[in-house]
C-alpha cells in the first residue's frame, strides 16, 4: 500500500514539474494521463444513503480488487452542484490509483441530494434578521445538520466490504474544510485530517466560525494538514490556527503555496478540480507518513 502511494507521489512530482512549464489547463489533463502515468478519469457510482429523513446522493470511487482499501471522505464546499466541474473525480483520479476509496458525500441541498440549499436558507436570514444572525447560523448549520450529513456519509461509507474502517482520511476544502476540522474533533474515527482554505472566504466577516474553529482545536487530535493557496481569501486560517495547534504540540502541518501557475489555480480552493494537481502529492505524503 505504501509502496503504491510513493509511486504516485514521484509521478505527481513530476506533473507538477511539467505544469510549472506552462502547460494549458484544459491540454494538461491529457498531459498528466500520459507523462505522469495517471488515468485520464476514475468512473464513479452514484449511490443514495440517508441523513435522518432526507436522502442524501454520494459519489463513490474504488480501486479494481475486493480490498479492503483505506478511504478518503471528500467534503465538498458550499456550491451549489460541487459535482459539476469534475471536482470528485480530480480528487478521485490522484488517489484511486494510489490504493484508496474516495467518497463524496453530498450534503442536503446541494446537487440532487434532498433538503434545502444552505445559501438559500442563510440570504433568507440574512434579508429577515441580519448580518450577525447569518454568521451564527452558518456555523450553527455547519456543526449540526451538514455534520450529520458528513457522518451520514461516513456511515455509508464504513458499511462497506471494501473499506478498511480503521485507515480513514477525512478532506475537504472551504465548507468542506470547515467540515474536516469539525469531523476531527474530539474521539474521531479518522486517522488524519487534511483541510484546505478552511473557512477562507468567510474569516473576515465572520468572528463565529473564527472562533468556533479556534477553539476547535484543542479538541482535535489527530494528524492536521492545512493547505491554502497563495491568494486564497484570506492567509489568517493557516496563521491563527496553525499558531493555536502549536502550542499544545499537535501534529499540524501548514503549507500556503507560491503563486505560481495559472490564476486560477493560486485563488480560494486552488480553483477547484483543475488544482487537484497542485496540492496532491503533499497530501499522499502526508497520508503516507500517517498510515505507515
Amino acid at each position: 500500500m505504501l509502496r503504491g502511494i510513493a509511486v504516485t507521489l514521484c509521478a505527481l512530482l513530476c506533473v507538477t514539474s511539467e505544469f510549472a512549464g506552462g502547460a494549458e489547463a484544459d491540454g494538461d489533463t491529457q498531459t498528466l494521463a500520459a507523462g505522469g502515468g495517471l488515468p485520464a478519469s476514475i468512473p464513479g457510482q452514484r449511490v443514495i444513503f440517508r441523513s435522518h429523513d432526507l436522502k442524501l446522493v454520494g459519489i463513490l470511487f474504488a480501486p479494481p480488487g475486493a480490498g479492503p482499501f483505506p478511504a478518503i471522505l471528500w467534503n465538498h464546499g458550499s456550491e451549489r452542484n460541487p459535482g459539476s466541474r469534475h471536482q470528485f473525480e480530480a480528487v478521485a483520479r490522484y488517489f484511486v490509483p494510489a490504493g484508496f476509496v474516495v467518497f463524496a458525500p453530498v450534503r442536503r441541498g446541494h446537487g440532487y441530494s434532498e433538503g434545502q440549499y444552505i445559501a438559500t436558507t442563510l440570504d433568507t436570514v440574512r434579508r429577515t434578521q441580519g448580518s450577525d444572525a447569518v454568521n451564527r447560523e452558518m456555523v450553527r448549520l455547519l456543526e449540526s445538520e451538514h455534520r450529520d450529513d458528513e457522518l451520514a456519509g461516513l456511515s455509508y461509507l464504513t458499511s462497506l466490504k471494501i473499506v478498511d474502517a480503521s485507515r480513514l482520511i477525512v478532506a475537504g476544502c472551504s465548507y468542506g474544510g470547515i467540515e474536516t476540522l469539525l469531523a476531527a474533533e474530539g474521539t474521531s474515527p479518522f486517522k488524519a485530517a487534511i483541510a484546505i482554505s478552511p473557512a477562507a472566504l468567510s474569516w473576515s466577516e465572520n468572528p463565529y466560525i473564527r472562533r468556533r474553529l479556534f477553539l476547535g482545536v484543542n479538541r482535535i487530535n489527530i494528524p492536521v494538514l492545512l493547505l491554502q493557496p497563495a491568494k486564497d481569501a484570506s492567509l489568517e486560517p493557516s496563521r491563527v490556527l496553525g499558531a493555536e495547534f502549536m502550542r499544545p504540540g499537535k501534529d499540524f502541518t501548514a503549507k500556503t503555496f507560491p503563486a505560481v501557475g495559472p490564476a486560477d489555480e493560486q485563488k480560494h480552493c486552488f480553483g477547484g478540480g483543475s488544482g487537484t494537481h497542485v496540492w496532491a502529492a503533499d497530501a499522499l505524503a502526508f497520508i503516507a507518513r500517517v498510515l505507515r
